[in-house]
């Protein structure tokens, strides 16, 4: 027999051995029957936080899925979510890294994609201690006001210096999309990559086709990385994963020789690749894992802001109570004659409750990133066996009905009546995870977001495009890691403050 047939011939019996090995060995969470060989993979739906949620009303809040030969097991409650972010959170600690996300990242040598241990520990150091700390984020604010406001005026002009555009619904995901980009690009290089008219200079250009280049390239693997076997038939193209790694390393070295050769002139500056820049000898960070941590902010940072924001706003719509009540907050708070600061959200309260509501129901990563079992673990009286995935679903979690009072329906009132700690603390609420690898960009997201909405809310009013009333407009969500709307937000703006305070509060940071 030829080593091909024979290989496969041999490795789907080799795998059921494996999963009848342990089936017997260990007492696994309950879940749908996997199929040989595939597991689960032609079961799973889509939306998969969706099709875990449904599984789990059969199975209980503690599943197993099994992705190819690998076991995912999957928890639904807040106090499964607690077992595995705090009691056992280093035995689960470790990441599970595709062959993509190890090329991306050297194999771990950035934050999100390192296993526990002292590497990791450095870098989340340099994360709390250094890139976000509370001086920093608030030496960083008149980048955030900055974009903000910009995004209000792209708005107005837009849409109220032409009469033709008057009453027209616009793509709300442009407009937040520009805030996110031009945000994190500053924040972490120090670049607004695109002007005011929305044009992208040749530098934005190439960054742009590196992020699109990287996710296409992830895309190739899928199906090979859950059937191991498979990936003889689908080889690593180790000549694109380097052309691209050269590629993103050619565009970051140049900003970062760009901020050295700045420093040298005028000083210190606040921006994520001057403070690591500068931090490289005190913390004995690699090259690597420099560009590795900027990536990692790009990644984290520019999608999960604008859509939190488009799933707030689609909530609001849909409640025009809600919106009138954090106008009428904003009225009071800021009045009609200057725009909102940051200096503002504590004086805010409705509004902060808005954004943790919006963050609630849609949380921008429902699943988090998978936790890795870096030894045996046991899970609501079940066995997690070394090596196996876990996953929470934070989207399941912060919609159960014996810790919510009504859980879908947009009540931020319930902020009000009981304060829920979203950072990490209370396990009914994970929009930014919890434990060891709770994000460190919490507080930075939170503010942008509340920032985006204030301003939103107070410029203008928010109604349905022409034709569509509030019960058109489509929640469901389209597939993927993070939560895009299946159908992007349209909405009709109208203003509601003087044509003066629709201005950009530059910044030259």
């Amino acid at each position: 027999m030829e080593l091909p047939s024979l290989l496969l011939t041999a490795t789907p019996i080799l795998l059921l051995a494996i999963y009848l090995y342990q089936k017997l060995r260990f007492k696994l969470p309950p879940g749908p029957r996997p199929w040989p060989v595939v597991g689960n993979l032609y079961d799973i739906k889509p939306v998969r936080f969706r099709c875990f949620h449904e599984w789990s009303q059969t199975y209980g809040p503690i599943i197993s899925v099994w992705f190819g030969s690998t076991l995912n097991v999957v928890v639904s409650n807040t106090e499964l979510a607690k077992e595995v972010l705090k009691e056992h959170d280093q035995q689960l600690a470790d990441r599970h890294r595709s062959r993509s996300a190890a090329k991306f990242s050297r194999d771990g040598t950035d934050l999100i994609w390192a296993d526990y241990g002292p590497h990791y520990v450095k870098v989340r150091k340099v994360c709390t201690l250094e890139l976000f700390s509370p001086k920093r984020l608030e030496a960083l604010r008149p980048i955030r006001e900055d974009e903000v406001t910009s995004m209000v005026e792209s708005i107005y002009k837009d849409n109220f210096t032409n009469p033709e555009n008057e009453g027209k619904s616009i793509l709300v995901k442009k407009y937040l999309g520009a805030v996110a980009f031009n945000n994190i690009t500053r924040l972490a290089f120090g670049k607004r990559f695109m002007n005011d008219e929305g044009i992208i200079n040749d530098q934005g250009k190439e960054f742009k086709e590196i992020v699109a280049n990287g996710l296409k390239l992830g895309a190739s693997l899928a199906m090979a990385e859950h059937i191991q076997w498979l990936r003889w038939l689908f080889p690593l193209d180790e000549a694109a994963f380097a052309k691209h790694s050269a590629r993103r390393d050619r565009l970051t070295r140049a900003i970062m020789e760009e901020h050295t050769l700045a420093r040298q002139k005028s000083g210190e500056k606040q921006h994520f690749v001057d403070a690591l820049l500068t931090l490289q000898e005190k913390y004995d960070l690699s090259e690597d894992t420099i560009i590795g941590l900027l990536w990692d902010m790009i990644t984290a940072g520019m999608d999960t802001t604008a859509i939190s924001v488009e799933w707030a706003m689609a909530e609001l719509i849909k409640n025009p109570r809600v919106q009138q009540k954090a106008q009428e907050e904003l009225d009071r708070v800021i009045g009609y004659e200057r725009v909102m600061t940051e200096a503002d959200f504590s004086n805010l309260p409705y509004l902060q409750c808005v954004a943790k509501e919006a963050l609630r129901l849609h949380p921008p990563t429902p699943l988090m990133l998978p936790h890795r079992a870096n030894a045996n673990v046991k899970i609501g009286g079940y066995d997690i066996p070394k090596g196996s995935n876990v996953h929470v679903n934070v989207w399941a979690v912060a919609r159960d009905p014996k810790m919510w009072k009504d859980p879908l329906e947009f009540r931020p009132e319930r902020f009000l009546e009981e304060d829920v700690d979203m950072k990490g603390h209370d396990y009914r609420l994970l929009p930014f995870g919890a434990g060891r690898r709770v994000c460190p960009g919490a507080q930075l997201g939170i503010n942008l977001v509340t920032s985006m909405l204030g301003h939103l809310l107070h410029h203008f009013n928010w109604v349905p495009p022409n034709g569509m009333t509030i019960k058109d407009i489509n929640m469901e969500e389209n597939p993927g890691l993070v939560t895009y709307m299946r159908s992007p937000l349209q909405a009709v703006p109208t203003p509601r403050l003087p044509s003066q305070l629709y201005k950009r509060a530059a910044s030259e940071i």
